[in-house]
């Protein structure tokens, strides 16, 4: 769904003698609304290196002066766009970069003009607009794996609620997995730039994430949170530790987040330390039973 903001618009300014000639396009920042100005600009025969997108209140370039839009041709410029780039177009489009619309029309120009590898991975443009489905793809999943809903005490609030801090705008489209999941239970998640409400059949969108909710969600305690740390801390094996290849599946910057966030850290420090020696965490050793000890190299 697109977000509601403030109404497009295009700064027009003659240009003067020598400048740059740009079409300066303000929109909301959502796809649903840059689909349409592009086609627009397309229609107009403008050149991406003419056009500078800018979402909400960014600030314009001091130097470019602005022109008008010139007129669509009579009949118009026919513009036939696949599907399937679309879809890739409007992935991309998640992936949070001071040139995500610039590169999008970039591929778009090119393609109408034409030039069909501008989407492929061969191609400069577009190996980047892949390897940005990719990342787009692998935050949804993080927010997937490592979103921790916790109870909510408060009787107007929703069942569940849980804050998160995503690497790009993945929260519109990845947040129905928990509606599959959830059934009837309402539901918040909130992030520093947006928060979705599940009421329990349908989902609320909200683009800047409300205060309250905000607050809600970031001072939400889970009573089952040191049960969880205990478990966590005792299954944990040194003898399997990799350190790149956890912090690859877990990056740092979700940690804080987790209730087992703080002990991750402790705990790789005592495997560096040689607690991966005895093939378990101290504390289970300690443990009534027979001991198992690692098997040593040429055995």
């Amino acid at each position: 769904a697109g977000f509601h903001g403030p109404a497009p618009a295009t700064r027009r300014r003659p240009p003067a003698d020598g400048a740059v000639v740009m079409h300066q396009v303000r929109f909301d920042g959502s796809f649903d609304e840059w689909r349409p100005l592009a086609r627009d600009l397309l229609a107009a025969g403008v050149e991406p290196h003419q056009v500078e997108w800018l979402n909400g209140d960014a600030p314009s370039s001091l130097f470019s002066q602005c022109a008008d839009l010139p007129e669509p041709g009579n009949p118009p410029r026919p513009i036939r766009i696949p599907r399937q780039l679309l879809a890739e177009l409007e992935m991309a489009a998640r992936f949070r970069s001071d040139d995500r619309w610039a590169l999008l029309y970039r591929i778009l120009w090119r393609v109408v003009e034409g030039e069909r590898t501008a989407c492929l991975v061969g191609d400069v443009d577009g190996s980047e607009l892949h390897l940005r489905i990719k990342a787009v793809r692998r935050e949804a999943h993080h927010l997937h794996a490592f979103l921790r809903f916790s109870p909510s005490e408060a009787s107007d609030a929703p069942d569940y609620v849980a804050w998160f801090e995503p690497a790009h705008d993945i929260l519109p489209s990845a947040a129905p997995h928990f509606a599959e999941r959830m059934g009837l239970h309402s539901w918040l998640i909130a992030t520093p730039d947006d928060a979705v409400l599940w009421d329990g059949r349908a989902m609320h969108y909200a683009r800047p994430c409300p205060p309250a909710w905000r607050q809600l969600t970031q001072g939400a305690q889970d009573p089952g949170a040191e049960l969880w740390k205990t478990y966590y801390e005792s299954t944990f094996n040194p003898a399997r530790l990799n350190r790149q290849v956890m912090q690859s599946n877990l990056p740092v910057r979700f940690w804080k987040n987790l209730p087992e966030g703080p002990l991750i850290g402790q705990l790789m420090s005592r495997a560096r330390a040689g607690a991966q020696q005895n093939g378990q965490a101290e504390r289970v050793a300690q443990r009534p039973g027979k001991r198992i000890g690692m098997a040593r190299q040429g055995d």
